[in-house]
């Protein structure tokens, strides 16, 4: 298999740029890639994906140029092992909020010794014919992001970032400000103090930053790369959809009415 390049650039902890992809249809990679993301991420948590949809989105993520993740609904080996089996460079892992939470995520990307995924011989393994080439891409180029979501993982951040086999994390700050009482409030003074925990520890443990900026909005997602959030998922196909088909008729309204 060739080298995931995401991998390198979060070891450099060079830019990246990804988006969400809730719908579940093949066209919708092809459609986005001429944005120039690096990384697309199927969500088989907050959509109705499941992994009968799953292969198509990563086979046509990958021809198009960008790297296929998938946010696994929970941190499940089974799914996991699937998922990874399929052919994604990588999982999402939500709600990670223990350190043996995050060990978990991590065992059940890798293969023995270093995890205790089981192994098949589907899509990623070549059907049998690359297992070797995979099982060394796997040690080396295989990617597990932890989903640091709620106040629980903040408390306990240093301690998660101190897990061997992560390779980043991701702030989902609708669930961070929902699990301190304040569901939506993104920029409340206490959510961003607790984001500031976690990017201390991030810069201590040398841990790749991620975070989530859902508004198709480049303003607020500026403001994110500039708190030095590196993999940095912005917004989702729906939400861009939705977006410009509202300001695109908004504005043609306004042009009937003069």
């Amino acid at each position: 298999m060739d080298k995931n390049p995401l991998k390198l650039k979060l070891k450099r902890n060079e830019q990246t740029l990804g988006c969400w992809v809730t719908l579940a249809h093949p066209l919708i990679p092809e459609i986005l890639a001429p944005a120039g993301f690096d990384w697309l991420c199927v969500d088989m948590e907050h959509s109705s994906i499941d992994l009968g949809d799953l292969l198509p989105l990563i086979i046509s993520i990958e021809a198009n140029g960008m790297v296929p993740l998938v946010r696994v609904g929970e941190n499940n080996p089974n799914v996991i092992k699937r998922v990874m089996d399929a052919g994604a460079y990588g999982v999402i892992v939500p709600n990670v909020n223990t350190p043996e939470e995050a060990k978990a995520a991590v065992s059940a990307v890798k293969y023995p010794p270093a995890g205790t995924r089981g192994v098949g011989l589907y899509r990623a393994q070549g059907f049998g014919r690359k297992f070797e080439d995979y099982k060394k891409w796997l040690a080396k180029d295989s990617v597990v992001i932890v989903q640091i979501e709620h106040i629980n993982a903040v408390n306990c951040v240093e301690e998660i970032f101190s897990v061997p086999g992560i390779d980043g994390f991701l702030i989902g700050p609708y669930d961070l400000s929902g699990s301190m009482g304040m569901p939506g409030a993104l920029t409340h003074p206490k959510v961003e103090k607790a984001v500031a925990r976690v990017m201390a520890a991030a810069r201590k443990y040398k841990i790749p930053a991620g975070y989530h900026s859902v508004a198709a909005d480049p303003r607020v997602a500026r403001q994110r790369i500039k708190q030095g959030f590196r993999f940095l998922g912005f917004s989702l196909d729906s939400i861009f959809l939705g977006t410009a088909a509202v300001n695109a008729v908004a504005e043609l309204k306004r042009g009937l009415k003069k």
